[in-house]
């Protein structure tokens, strides 16, 4: 994404500059009464802007003895879905009265199917009594996330590297050891980020086993049907939706940029992507430059063909139906183009040089 490759055109910009926005969680409290029913009813007839960014970490608590009219408005409220679609989706299912307090970690815009779902396994089991909490950032590395549970909780990073490589934290989708894949890397990308609570008896095994069936649970809402067609494993889904996750700077970006990955991928050329050469060298001071990209790993995508052997950092669920629902496009490039981090897509190279150009004279690249 830098300078063009070996034997073919990188597919974006290497003076993209790399961004990780932290989303605060949002802490809800559920109240009773009539006030709440009153918004409930508003919600349902009136009707009620969804003016919500999709993927954004929420904190819902729900008091034991909360009817579901409140329930539906207290989610609502914190943007995780319509109180009239999950109220429908919960009637469908005819589990209205099965709907458990507790404190739950959700998104914002989930499917309201799924927020049932949640509802009636019950809240996050570190929610009482609690003695802590820490936060996981979406792109953040295994690595990083080890450092932060290592500072933002009473356990050493220590602890937690050797509850990952001892094999009693699990995941469905834990690839094996191998010469390019180590005990700890293999966990990059299954532990999902959002914010945790921590119980009294918390330990670095449970804790972690948390945020691998965290992650497990929201892979449930994920539409599969098209990875044949695509011809990629759900492993394989969530690597291409870590370099998206890593390269969008906006939703609307999401599918563009699979859609570059996967048409880059079927048609045998490297996928030349900078996140992985920024993963593969651990940081950079500033941009890519050219020497960056000769980097030996496994990893930097201008030397290797196909997808790095592993994530390269963690996924909000938006990132990983973007990466199995990419656009239909014949794109096989894109720059950054403007200032709220959207891109500009092209077919071909002559276009993308076009492209670079004007971001140049935009003053978004130097």
């Amino acid at each position: 994404m830098t300078a063009q490759g070996p034997t073919t055109p990188p597919a974006g910009s290497g003076t993209r500059k790399y961004i990780w926005l932290a989303f605060g969680a949002l802490g809800v409290v559920v109240l009773a009464g009539l006030f709440f029913g009153a918004q409930f009813a508003a919600g349902l007839v009136g009707g009620t802007s969804w003016d919500v960014v999709p993927g954004q970490a929420v904190e819902v608590t729900i008091d034991p003895g909360t009817s579901a009219n409140t329930i539906y408005v207290v989610l609502n409220d914190a943007g995780v879905a319509r109180a009239s679609e999950i109220r429908s989706a919960a009637r469908k299912a005819g589990v209205e009265d099965q709907l458990q307090a507790g404190v739950y970690s959700m998104e914002t815009d989930m499917d309201p199917a799924e927020v049932v779902r949640r509802l009636l396994l019950g809240g996050d089991p570190f929610a009482a009594p609690e003695t802590g909490s820490f936060t996981v950032i979406e792109g953040w590395t295994i690595e990083r996330i080890l450092e932060e549970l290592g500072d933002q909780t009473e356990f050493a990073e220590a602890d937690y590297r050797v509850a990952l490589a001892g094999g009693t934290v699990t995941s469905p989708l834990l690839p094996t050891v191998s010469d390019t894949i180590s005990e700890i890397t293999r966990w990059e990308g299954l532990l999902f980020p959002a914010k945790y609570s921590i119980a009294e008896n918390s330990t670095p095994v449970t804790i972690l086993q948390r945020m691998s069936d965290e992650m497990t649970n929201r892979l449930e809402s994920v539409d599969w049907s098209r990875t044949d067609e695509l011809e990629i494993s759900r492993y394989e889904a969530i690597i291409i939706a870590s370099l998206v996750q890593r390269e969008a700077g906006t939703d609307a970006d999401r599918p563009l940029i699979s859609s570059v990955i996967h048409n880059r991928l079927a048609d045998d050329i490297r996928l030349q992507i900078d996140a992985t050469v920024v993963y593969a060298i651990g940081d950079v001071n500033g941009r890519v430059t050219a020497a960056d990209l000769e980097v030996p790993s496994p990893y930097n995508t201008y030397r290797v063909d196909g997808l790095p052997p592993t994530p390269i950092g963690t996924v909000q669920i938006v990132s990983v139906n973007a990466a199995v629902n990419p656009a239909d496009t014949d794109y096989y490039f894109y720059v950054l183009a403007r200032a709220d981090g959207s891109h500009a897509f092209s077919t071909t190279y002559d276009e993308h040089k076009a492209n670079i150009q004007k971001s140049k004279d935009a003053g978004i690249l130097p």
